[in-house]
């Protein structure tokens, strides 16, 4: 009797307790994942959570537009950039390799002659694209935090993460050569060890590291004929921090920085200020580029920063007409990188071995 009383009150409440049910898509969309909420900007946000709405963007520097003029005169339509180089000759009178004296008599004279060298260098296009559907727009304005400008944002700085490279290091896809690793550049060699038996400026007493900088410095000068001294100095950044932090002595109050840009060979004798720069891609890891081998020691670079000596042709990134497949907006935009166009290879040097 008691028995039969339990399975009937069990069967009961199995009337009444509904059972838990499996349910499965029998289409082909698919499901909402963390990821693709955190696309469009979506987030659970809690009663007690306080949300920040300012937007952080990924940490990258680039300095190449401080460091080298652009060329600007390049288009669109431009598959190569280039430029020519003139080399002048003359014999003497008398003397073939001197002054070009004539007498009064003379009936053969001396002539000028001229060489007109064409350089030719690539200039490639660059391109990519944002791209974002009809939903995933609608949600993030919904939500105040803008899918589309935040990836014109990535798209423009993976431009200018791109042009730092080529303006500093090249791209060796492209065959390509920078500013600090130029294979035009003949005015190369190590830093001198100091007293200590080593190159880098830590072991290097203030004069010793003066003394590299003015060796460099004279040897570009030198190069160019006496013609066009460096203005700029770029350092890799640990040999950089050192220079900036470390005073010339326990009495001292000012940097080694500062003293070697007050006791250099040019603002000392002639008032001419240099311009002593950190620069991420002469440190050992990145002298080589991206993927390539770290070197042994950072490098310093000497040079004069003018547009007839040194400078970086570039087509400026352009929107083309936004197009729509589907559900999807798609904005292409498109511009052109040539390649460091160094006219004067003697205008810049390169030292190893700093850091």
């Amino acid at each position: 009797m008691l028995q039969s009383l339990i399975r009937e009150g069990a069967a009961a409440r199995a009337l009444i307790t509904p059972k838990p049910r499996r349910f499965q898509l029998m289409d082909n969309f698919i499901t909402y994942d963390q990821a693709a909420y955190d696309s469009a900007g979506a987030f659970l946000v809690g009663e007690l959570e306080r949300l920040d709405p300012k937007i952080h963007e990924p940490l990258v520097s680039v300095s190449w537009n401080r460091d080298i003029d652009l060329r600007t005169d390049v288009q669109m339509g431009d598959d190569t950039s280039s430029f020519t180089v003139s080399s002048f000759g003359s014999s003497g009178g008398a003397a073939p390799a001197g002054i070009s004296w004539a007498g009064k008599t003379t009936t053969t004279l001396p002539r000028v002659t001229l060489d007109i060298g064409k350089k030719v260098k690539p200039l490639l296009p660059w391109s990519e694209e944002v791209a974002y559907t009809v939903a995933e727009l609608a949600s993030a304005q919904q939500t105040g935090r803008p899918i589309d400008t935040q990836m014109v944002s990535g798209l423009n700085l993976k431009h200018q993460m791109d042009i730092d490279q080529m303006v500093y290091v090249g791209d060796a896809s492209v065959g390509g050569y920078g500013l600090c690793n130029s294979d035009l550049v003949v005015n190369t060699g190590n830093v001198a060890n100091g007293a200590a038996g080593t190159p880098q400026f830590a072991t290097k007493t203030p004069d010793e590291i003066v003394g590299d900088f003015n060796e460099l410095l004279v040897s570009v000068w030198a190069a160019t004929g006496w013609k066009a001294p460096p203005n700029k100095v770029g350092l890799a950044p640990n040999a950089f921090g050192y220079l900036s932090t470390v005073k010339v002595s326990e009495a001292g109050n000012v940097s080694i920085l500062k003293y070697v840009k007050e006791n250099n060979v040019f603002t000392a004798q002639y008032g001419t200020d240099i311009d002593i720069v950190p620069i991420k891609w002469l440190d050992k890891a990145n002298i080589n580029g991206p993927g390539g081998s770290a070197a042994t020691y950072g490098r310093m670079i000497a040079y004069t920063q003018q547009e007839d000596y040194v400078r970086f042709p570039m087509v400026p990134l352009q929107a083309l007409a936004p197009q729509y497949a589907g559900i999807y907006i798609k904005v292409p935009y498109l511009g052109k990188l040539g390649q460091v166009e160094v006219v004067y290879p003697e205008t810049i040097g390169y030292r190893d071995g700093v850091d």
